[in-house]
């Protein structure tokens, strides 16, 4: 990992579009720190598009998708897009006018079916590892769901692993992020969410553009997104990670958290001035 300052002029001069992590990448103890909050307004301004990226559920993030200035929140990890359209196509930084709109990844019969299932493998979870709990947003998710590792409680990392264990086990997807470990049915994962969102957001194809992407993380359920994007970046916090991850981001930032994401912004937005 690179320091953030290695970052070239040029590379951040192509960057139109910012995809950010929520959770210890926005946030700090569990909150959007006002630098963080000002760094989203800012990149907004400036005229970047801007899609935040989390395993939290629908729930959670629909309050978020509709104060913060960003084009949409996908919830889920990637199953859920929550879009910001405009009641005013003419002033589209006029936060006030934002409508709010929900879309799914799986079509209503597979998410239906795949919703029982859920509730059957967190219940095998709670039998079978011991001092687990579902994290406490459980109520809020529609396509997931997740157990609490850091969140509220500490969870050994030896169960842990017994957790992503069984949902591999019961036929899911399982990915651990900075406070929760995520389960799901399904193939989709951060990137195909982030490619959809492009699509859908936009009409374009995020594979042909990616260079002018920059992707903001910081623990192991961003590896799909750190190896795809050559614009990576991990804010400080994603050190505690190294060690489990198989792809580091290009770039780290110096400060963690939400005060990580207003540097990323800051080398961003300064290098549009020149």
């Amino acid at each position: 990992m690179q320091q953030l300052s290695q970052w070239p002029l040029a590379d951040r001069q192509r960057i139109n579009g910012v995809f950010t992590d929520i959770d210890d990448t926005l946030t700090t103890d569990g909150a959007i720190t006002p630098d963080a909050l000002a760094a989203l307004h800012a990149l907004k301004t400036a005229g970047l598009a801007v899609i935040a990226i989390t395993g939290r559920p629908v729930g959670w993030s629909e309050p978020f998708a509709s104060e913060w200035p960003v084009d949409a929140i996908m919830a889920e990890n990637g199953a859920v897009l929550l879009r910001n359209t405009y009641k005013n196509e003419l002033e589209p930084n006029k936060y006030r006018h934002k409508q709010l709109s929900k879309s799914y990844l799986q079509g209503d019969a597979v998410r239906n079916g795949n919703y029982v299932r859920l509730q059957q493998v967190g219940q095998r979870v709670l039998r079978e590892v011991p001092g687990t709990l579902l994290a406490q947003d459980s109520a809020g998710r529609e396509t997931d769901m997740a157990i609490d590792h850091s969140e509220f409680m500490q969870l050994a990392s030896e169960k842990i692993a017994q957790v992503v264990a069984i949902m591999q086990e019961e036929g899911m997807n399982a990915t651990v992020s900075s406070i929760h470990i995520n389960g799901w049915f399904g193939m989709h994962n951060k990137l195909v969410g982030a490619s959809w969102a492009v699509r859908e957001l936009f009409g374009r194809v995020l594979r042909e553009e990616i260079d002018s992407w920059v992707y903001v993380g910081d623990s192991t359920n961003d590896q799909h997104m750190f190896e795809a994007f050559p614009n990576s970046i991990g804010v400080a916090n994603v050190r505690r990670f190294a060690a489990q991850l198989e792809h580091l981001p290009r770039y780290i930032t110096e400060y963690e958290r939400g005060a990580g994401f207003a540097e990323v912004a800051q080398a961003v937005i300064s290098s549009h001035m020149n």
